[in-house]
């Protein structure tokens, strides 16, 4: 195995921010989540030094995408049956003494061996974002790690962040946590792709007479695919020229025709979706369908607001929140087709509205949403962590954690 100090970045250490106070040191750590990943360790490279430990697999194609102050490291990370993984747990806990960051920040909770490390690591802060605090109906990518797993490294980190205030009441509850130990950022701006549409010169192809709905990400059961293909029957001849682009992994859309008027109107790209083409997919688009029966936010509505494109939304969890507070689409309540299929009608027959929804996503996206801004309120957060460990009283020193194995 690749030993996790080989493919750094030289990054420079020992820096200090503009205010003259040593720059924080902080350690990502995340298995899966890239796009997530990468507006948020980019946005906050700004404000600390990162360390970003990742599986080689999934981000080595994408090292064009990070922002190149960051100090990454791709890992050879044993998938989660992998017998490989106390020997990576091994090297990993070594990275982390040698490296010593102020904090590590786990950036998802569905980890599995992790849990055998965290103690290892003490007394550094440890922070876990959780970016779903209950399991969705029907997501069988997450529902594979036993929930468990999730708990227990929220209650062995001594920090918690969640996207949302209803998410962090709900996480004190769940993680057993005080609630001065649940803290919200929120999901930045995801721009990546945004980004490659530009370096690349792409541009919307013009379709004159063409609405297009696109619904991108996870096509499972709670996303609410079948509520909008009753939607789109319920229109019949109202919006001319409509037409629904289904792409994403999960479900099989094919096998919800019956619910369709018009299958003809369908574009369905069930499967693997590269970014050359999700760009093209969000420059095509007029309005982005998020019909979900449950939400705790949305990454596809980050995706959608770099793009300055407007969406249509169910009215639920912190995605209904985040609509609402910064005027980002039409909100309707879950699982009513008849209110989804008029909201879409009304957009389409008010082209002023759809463009103010898409000016306002697109000002949310570059300002107070814009990783860069997210990363300077982690960094805060971070120092208020750092500073809470160093003088917490009879805070163990670094050589009372436990013995490193080996």
């Amino acid at each position: 195995m690749t030993t996790l100090l080989e493919a750094r970045r030289d990054a420079p250490g020992g820096r200090r921010s503009g205010d003259g106070r040593a720059r924080l040191r902080v350690l990502l750590l995340v298995s899966e989540l890239e796009d997530f990943t990468i507006a948020f360790a980019n946005g906050l490279v700004g404000h600390a030094d990162v360390l970003l430990a990742v599986p080689r697999r999934r981000y080595a194609r994408l090292k064009a995408a990070i922002d190149p102050r960051i100090d990454l490291r791709l890992l050879d990370w044993p998938r989660h049956r992998d017998l490989a993984n106390p020997r990576f747990l091994l090297a990993l806990t070594r990275l982390v003494r040698a490296e010593r960051p102020d904090v590590i920040h786990l950036l998802s909770h569905t980890v599995v061996w992790l849990n055998l490390a965290l103690p290892f690591w003490r007394p550094m802060p440890i922070v876990t974002t959780v970016h779903d605090v209950e399991l969705h109906p029907g997501d069988t990518d997450t529902s594979t790690i036993p929930r468990w797993c999730g708990d227990l490294a929220c209650r062995l980190s001594g920090d918690v962040v969640v996207h949302g205030e209803a998410l962090a009441r709900r996480a004190t509850a769940r993680f057993n946590k005080a609630p001065e130990r649940v803290h919200v950022l929120p999901h930045p701006a995801i721009g990546r792709y945004a980004d490659l549409a530009r370096a690349e010169g792409m541009t919307r192809r013009e379709t004159p007479g063409v609405f297009t709905v696109l619904m991108f990400g996870r096509l499972f059961s709670y996303k609410g695919l079948d509520v909008l293909l009753r939607a789109e029957a319920l229109l019949a001849g109202r919006v001319a020229g409509l037409r629904i682009v289904l792409a994403g992994r999960g479900d099989d859309p094919w096998a919800l025709q019956p619910l369709m008027g018009d299958p003809s109107r369908y574009d369905v790209r069930n499967r693997f979706v590269g970014d050359r083409e999700v760009a093209q997919l969000f420059l095509d688009a007029d309005l982005v369908a998020l019909p979900y029966r449950e939400a705790s936010q949305s990454g596809v509505l980050n995706v959608a607001a770099a793009f300055g494109r407007p969406v249509v939304a169910s009215d639920v969890g912190e995605l209904g929140c985040t609509v609402r507070d910064h005027g980002l689409g039409a909100l309707v309540p879950p699982g009513d087709p008849e209110r989804l299929a008029e909201a879409i009608a009304d957009l389409a027959e008010r082209p002023d509205r759809l463009a103010a929804f898409g000016r306002a996503a697109r000002a949310w996206a570059k300002g107070p949403n814009a990783p860069a801004t997210v990363g300077a309120q982690a960094a805060t957060l971070y120092r208020q962590i750092a500073a809470g460990a160093a003088t917490a009283k009879g805070a163990p020193l670094a050589g009372d954690s436990p013995a490193l194995p080996g």
